[in-house]
């Protein structure tokens, strides 16, 4: 277990983060080089893509992850940052809510000091049973450890909004009753969408930036209070890969890699010791 008066400096540190208006902004990262890089742009915090490291691990996104590899990927972040980090469990890696439990006590002793757990649309009743389980199993460490309840009735049907913020604002209340700390809604949804969720439950939400969104400024100005780049920032990283790929094999050039990072600055990163 990490030292605990750090973790909880961390978790109170980035609990803080969190207002509306004044959103914390996550470039999300998937393993320890791409968590360092973040870190040296200045992020007050490195929230992980739970896509970015299953695709970084062989794996397809999708709950395909075990406990184990997800708690050693964020043992891995944590250990090359000094800011807090917030890591994403998808359904908490657990078939039920003491599993939901032990994944949040693995999470902690890994370093993080946030979670993201989705609700995948099950019952509001079991969803709710699994964050108060996670809520119990930080609070019994002493680790005020901050809880974004990911809401995804980004499955719902696209062109009812009605039907969307109705579902939306049960599950949110529902989820701020069993101990969440925020909600997190995905889609590319603009300031007119998002106000009405801001405004009439009663936790911090989180949405997306990325292609498609609107900028940092617009949500802010609706009153988002964390604004995160989920696993679109891994998904240009792997395109470059493609692109290169195919430009190199098929042209027999390199102009897609001008611009990147030269070896002496990316291997300095690395070497050098995290910043306080």
């Amino acid at each position: 277990m990490p030292h605990m008066a750090t973790l909880l400096d961390k978790a109170q540190l980035f609990r803080s983060l969190h207002v509306p208006g004044t959103p914390v902004v996550l470039p999300n990262a998937w393993d320890a080089v791409s968590a360092r890089v973040v870190a040296h742009a200045d992020a007050p915090a490195i929230a992980t893509t739970s896509a970015g490291i299953a695709w970084s691990l062989g794996h397809g996104d999708g709950d395909r992850l075990t406990r184990d590899q997800a708690l050693d990927a964020i043992t891995r972040i944590t250990a090359v940052v000094d800011v807090p980090v917030t890591a994403d469990i998808e359904r908490g890696y657990a078939t039920d809510p003491a599993g939901v439990a032990e994944t949040v006590r693995g999470v902690l002793a890994a370093g993080a000091v946030g979670i993201n757990l989705e609700d995948t649309l099950r019952p509001v009743a079991e969803q709710a049973e699994r964050i108060a389980a996670a809520r119990r199993a930080a609070d019994e460490t002493g680790v005020p450890l901050f809880i974004n309840a990911r809401i995804d009735t980004h499955r719902l049907p696209p062109d009812n909004r009605t039907a969307w913020l109705d579902e939306t604002l049960a599950r949110a209340r529902a989820y701020a009753a069993a101990g969440a700390d925020g909600i997190f809604v995905l889609g590319a949804l603009d300031a007119e969408a998002v106000r009405p969720l801001v405004d009439s439950q009663p936790l911090p939400v989180n949405v997306l930036a990325g292609p498609g969104a609107p900028p940092v400024s617009e949500l802010a100005g609706a009153g988002i209070a964390r604004i995160s780049a989920g696993s679109s920032i891994a998904e240009a990283a792997y395109a470059l890969v493609r692109r290169a790929a195919h430009e190199l094999l098929e042209k027999g050039t390199t102009t897609e890699l001008e611009g990147g990072f030269d070896y002496a600055t990316l291997n300095a990163l690395l070497l050098a010791e995290p910043a306080g």
